[in-house]
C-alpha cells in the first residue's frame, strides 16, 4: 500500500477502530503527524456521517472536520472474512485505538491480550466512557460526563441554569490524553522492545480538565459553584460592558491590574487597600466592577481592546467562530487548510523539521477498501 509523506510519525501504522470523535479527533492528530492511518468502520459507516447540519456538498461536517490523512474501510466483524482483515490489520499495526464499550471487541479476538499476543509491540489505546470498572456499561457520551463530572453546575448565570459547554470538551481532552498515553508507550517501546495496553476513560480526563476546580475540592474541601463569566479566583476576569457591547478583561496579577487602571485613567485603584492585591480584588469585586464599567462605557470596545492591549492588558472582543478564524488569519496564523477540495483547521502544532501534512480528504465509507484488502491479503 502506497506510503504517506514523511512526518514526525513516518512509518507508524495506526489501526483506527474507534468512531464519533475522541478516538477519531485524535487519529486525525496522528495521521496529520505523518501516521498512516486505517479506519475500519461498519459498513453503516462511523455515527458522525449522519450528524447534520451543517454540510457540504451533503457530508457532515462534523465527520469532515476529524477524519482527513485517513483511509477507509468498511468491515463487518460479525463476517468470517472481514474479521479476518481485521485481525491481520491488528497483527501488523503498531497502534491500534478503540471505544467500543469495554470488552466489546474480545468476542471477535480483538481485544488487547488477543492482539498482543499476535503482536507483542503492539500499543493498544482503549477510549471509554466511564473505565472498566462499574462503569464500564455505561454510554459514553460527553454530555453525560460534562454533568457527572461537576462542569455543568460551573456553566451558566449564577442564578440560572446548568448549561453544557458549547463543544464536547471531554471527548476532545480524552482525545488528546489518549495521544499522550499513545506516545509516551511508543516511547517505551523504543527502549524496551515491549507494547503496553493504554487506557483513558472521559469521566477521569473530565476530573482532570477540572484543573483549579477539582483541586479546590479535594484540597481546599471548596465545592465552587456557578459565577458567569466571572473568575473564583481572580479579579477582573469576565465580560465587561462597554459603549457598544461586551470586552473580556483580564488582570492576572497586580502588574496587569495596575496597567489596566492606568489605561482608564484610574490611578488611585490600585493603591486603594480595597483592591490592592487580587485577594483583595477577588473579596470585594462587587465593589471594584462597578468603577471600572463606568469607565468602559465611555469607549468602544474595539477602542479599548486596541489600547488596553497596547499597555499588556490581557483583554478580548467575544467573537463568533467566523471572527475567531479571521482573526487567526489577521494574526498570520493560516488556520484553514484546504485537503483536495476540503477545507479544515490547520493542525495546532508546528514543527521545524517535520511539519504536518495535509494529502488525503475525510475518505469515502470503504473508499480504500479493495486497496486495503489487497495489502493485508499479500
Amino acid at each position: 500500500m502506497t506510503q504517506q509523506s514523511a512526518g514526525p510519525l513516518a512509518g507508524l501504522l495506526v489501526a483506527d477502530f474507534s468512531r464519533i470523535l475522541a478516538g477519531p479527533y485524535a487519529t486525525m492528530l496522528l495521521a496529520d503527524l505523518g501516521a498512516q492511518v486505517i479506519k475500519v468502520e461498519s459498513p453503516g459507516g462511523d455515527d458522525t456521517r449522519t450528524w447534520m447540519p451543517p454540510t457540504r456538498e451533503g457530508i457532515s461536517t462534523y465527520y469532515l472536520g476529524i477524519n482527513r490523512n485517513k483511509r477507509s474501510i468498511a468491515l463487518d466483524l460479525k463476517q468470517p472474512d472481514d474479521l479476518t482483515i481485521a485481525q491481520e490489520l491488528a497483527r501488523r499495526a503498531d497502534v491500534l485505538i478503540e471505544n467500543f464499550r469495554p470488552g466489546g471487541l474480545a468476542r471477535f479476538g480483538l481485544d488487547y491480550d488477543t492482539v498482543a499476543a499476535g503482536n507483542e509491540t503492539i500499543v493498544y489505546a482503549s477510549i471509554s466512557g466511564f473505565g472498566t470498572g462499574a462503569g464500564r456499561d455505561f454510554p459514553g457520551y460527553d454530555l453525560m460526563v460534562q454533568a457527572i463530572s461537576g462542569l455543568m453546575s460551573l456553566t451558566g448565570d449564577p442564578d440560572g441554569p446548568p448549561y453544557r459547554a458549547g463543544i464536547s470538551v471531554f471527548d476532545v481532552v480524552a482525545g488528546l490524553h489518549a495521544n499522550i498515553g499513545i506516545l509516551a508507550a511508543l516511547h517505551h517501546r523504543g527502549a524496551t522492545g515491549q507494547g503496553q495496553h493504554v487506557e483513558v476513560n472521559l469521566l477521569s480526563s473530565a476530573l482532570s480538565g477540572l484543573v483549579n476546580h477539582s483541586s479546590g475540592y479535594v484540597a481546599g474541601d471548596t465545592v465552587p459553584f456557578r459565577m458567569g463569566n466571572a473568575h473564583p479566583s481572580l479579579s477582573p476576569y469576565e465580560p465587561l460592558p462597554t459603549a457598544d457591547g461586551e470586552l473580556i478583561v483580564i488582570a492576572g496579577n497586580d502588574g496587569q491590574f495596575r496597567k489596566l487602571c492606568r489605561v482608564l485613567g484610574l490611578p488611585a485603584l490600585p493603591d486603594d487597600p480595597r483592591f490592592r492585591r487580587n485577594q483583595d480584588r477577588t473579596a470585594n469585586r462587587d465593589q471594584l466592577r462597578p468603577l471600572l464599567v463606568e469607565r468602559l462605557t465611555e469607549r468602544t470596545k474595539d477602542e479599548w481592546f486596541r489600547d488596553l492591549l497596547a499597555a499588556g492588558v490581557p483583554c478580548a472582543p467575544i467573537n463568533t467562530i467566523d471572527g475567531g478564524v479571521a482573526f487567526a488569519q489577521d494574526l498570520g496564523l493560516d488556520p484553514v487548510v484546504a485537503v483536495g477540495d476540503v477545507p479544515g483547521i490547520r493542525n495546532p502544532i508546528t514543527f521545524s523539521d517535520t511539519p504536518a501534512r495535509y494529502e488525503l480528504p475525510p475518505p469515502g465509507l470503504d473508499e480504500h477498501g479493495e486497496e486495503i484488502r489487497a495489502w493485508l491479503k499479500s
